[in-house]
């Protein structure tokens, strides 16, 4: 059992998880804000041996140096690679400290969000951001059957957008670091990038947080009249030749300011961004809090 367990920020746990919580410490704090700085990062920790934090905080050698008892962090969030984590995690291990993460939480969601904005795009359902009557992208409308579609990163999240896709009848092309044998199986073409950004008509990044695979030649090769969706939490460009593409007759898709990248395109008349997290929904926190607290119960019964 942990001495003192604080969570810095809030975690987005059901109820019954934050209430199991008391049964891994002998003291639980929970705080319901966001930490301003490390100053206030390392004043919330103070003594305790464990800690737990969402996405919204940055923790690293700057605020753990001053809480020289933790032995636990536990990222309720997603936790892909440490260049991409939260949390200092090179730092955090030299230290002895354990971090753990988890994934595949909120895919559900992202895959719904696609279908629904790709099906309301190809048939002219609802508004433009400005607010006109929105126009079939053909302007006839159109089915997703037969569509040429690239999604560029074929984890869980990217091949679960594939299946939906495919099973409506679309043509799955991918980029990945590896082709993957089940890909193949199902008949999705593996490609380079720069041939799949040529040859589809929509492109959908599911990468991980500050990977970023498309530059201005990779903008020169998507050309224009495309379709691009972004479904991770940091943009998969680089600004400026995505700035010159977005001007074209082209149009993007994210669901947050973060896939974004920067407030100056949220009311660009190509960018459709509800500023909403589509992973955030009801059976995603359930999934969310299971997975936390099995990580904190594997970790307790290694000690």
């Amino acid at each position: 059992m942990f001495h003192k367990l604080v969570a810095i920020e809030p975690l987005n746990l059901t109820p019954s998880a934050e209430e199991e919580l008391h049964n891994y410490a002998k003291e639980v704090v929970l705080y319901r804000d966001i930490p301003t700085d490390d100053e206030e990062m390392a004043t919330r920790i103070g003594d305790a041996d464990s800690v737990l934090l969402s996405y919204t905080s940055n923790l690293g050698p700057a605020a753990l140096e001053k809480c020289p008892n933790v032995k636990y962090i536990g990222m309720c969030c997603s936790l892909y690679s440490p260049e991409s984590a939260n949390v200092d995690i090179t730092y955090a291990n030299a230290r002895g400290i354990t971090v753990t993460g988890i994934r595949d939480y909120g895919d559900e969601g992202v895959v719904e969000y696609i279908i629904s904005e790709l099906v309301r795009c190809l048939h002219g359902f609802g508004t433009k951001p400005n607010g006109e009557p929105e126009q079939p992208w053909d302007g006839v409308p159109r089915e997703i059957t037969g569509l040429k579609v690239g999604i560029v990163g074929l984890g869980a999240s990217g091949g679960m957008v594939a299946d939906a896709l495919h099973f409506l009848g679309a043509e799955i092309a991918y980029f990945s670091r590896s082709e993957k044998p089940k890909a193949r199986a199902k008949g999705y073409q593996f490609l380079p990038l720069r041939t799949l950004l040529t040859e589809s008509e929509v492109v959908i990044t599911c990468l991980n947080k500050n990977t970023v695979l498309l530059y201005e030649e990779e903008f020169s090769h998507l050309g224009n009249r495309k379709i691009l969706f972004n479904t991770g939490l940091s943009p998969a460009w680089d600004e400026a030749p995505f700035e010159k593409w977005i001007n074209e007759d082209n149009r993007l898709y994210a669901d947050t300011l973060g896939a974004l990248g920067s407030e100056k395109f949220l009311h660009h008349p190509h960018v459709y961004c509800m500023q909403v997290s589509v992973g955030r929904t009801r059976q995603a926190f359930d999934r969310l809090s299971k997975k936390v607290l099995e990580n904190i119960n594997c970790y307790l019964k290694k000690l």
